[in-house]
């Protein structure tokens, strides 16, 4: 059978994802949407370029995607995977929660324009604030709750890991259980807690020498630095979207942090889960200390009044 993703969006991450999904030959078709035809059919000719270039190295016959225009978002509907990255640039004079609202209501039309979606899709959202637009999705989506998902922390936590490898002078293969949880921006929580370094607790070898504090803010700030000498970011979460697509084609049953929905408070957010073909096979249970769980709980709490705002407000 062949494998299809649909991309919503393909300004810069939406085309660097494509980009990323051809050279890893993660599906056989990408089918592109955006509401500017120009951009959709441009990155199309130049992606498909890419395809043949990946298929002719290969040597393999018929080893190369498709990439195609799709004229209605529907077509999207129809894939194995669907992937949300359309969002909208701050307008002059416009306030945050203005641009929110504008968010909001853009995600809420596409997901609307694509009903009926395929009954075993896959949502992928990237769009930011990330965890709210998932859990408006889930919402709407009519799908099982493991089946809509978010990136979330999970471009962070790979950063984290290799910030901390590089401090240590050692592969990052030899950080394990350091991730970054809860909810996507300035609250979010690293791991420390939990982390090891070669089966050693982390946290005794690292704070003889350095801060965790300070790694865990440089990561944070990392994307913010990023957007200031280049003004996008699109690189780092291209990669972690085709790294995720491949895990639910595959259906590898591999772990990622990402957002996805917790019945316990009724919203999503990023934890550890089990990623294959069903989307979130289930959460993987993380024994964090009591002031760990403390503030990941409020900044949950944070994330439901805002979705609670923009609901009361009936953003449409």
């Amino acid at each position: 059978m062949t494998s299809r993703i649909g991309i919503i969006g393909v300004g810069h991450v939406g085309a660097a994802a494509a980009y990323a999904l051809l050279l890893q030959h993660v599906a056989r078709e990408l089918w592109l949407v955006d509401i500017k035809l120009d951009r959709r059919d441009g990155q199309v000719r130049d992606l498909a370029d890419v395809a043949a270039v990946v298929a002719s190295a290969t040597k393999s016959p018929g080893a190369g995607a498709a990439v195609r225009s799709a004229t209605h978002h529907e077509v999207a509907a129809e894939c194995d995977i669907i992937v949300i990255t359309a969002g909208s640039k701050y307008t002059i004079g416009e306030t945050s929660m203005q641009h929110l609202y504008r968010k909001v209501s853009i995600v809420r039309s596409i997901v609307a324009a694509m009903k009926p979606i395929r009954r075993d899709a896959v949502l992928l959202v990237v769009s930011n604030p990330v965890d709210l637009l998932t859990s408006m999705v889930r919402e709407m989506a009519g799908l099982p709750a493991g089946q809509v998902l978010g990136t979330g922390t999970e471009l962070d936590g790979v950063r984290l890991r290799a910030l901390v490898a590089a401090e240590m002078g050692t592969p990052p293969c030899t950080i394990t259980n350091l991730n970054i949880l809860g909810v996507h921006g300035p609250s979010q929580l690293a791991t420390w807690s939990t982390a090891t370094v070669n089966d050693q607790p982390l946290h005794q070898t690292l704070l003889s020498n350095h801060h965790p504090t300070l790694l865990a803010d440089e990561c944070t700030q990392r994307s913010e630095a990023i957007v200031r000498a280049k003004g996008s970011t699109e690189y780092g979460i291209a990669a972690v979207i085709a790294r995720l697509c491949a895990a639910i084609l595959g259906d590898e049953r591999s772990i990622h942090a990402v957002s996805h929905f917790q019945a316990e408070f009724g919203c999503c957010f990023s934890l550890p889960a089990v990623v294959g073909r069903e989307g979130v096979v289930r959460t993987v249970a993380v024994e964090l200390m009591e002031a760990e769980r403390a503030e990941m709980e409020r900044s949950v709490r944070l994330l439901r009044g805002r979705i609670g705002a923009v609901e009361g407000d009936g953003v449409v």
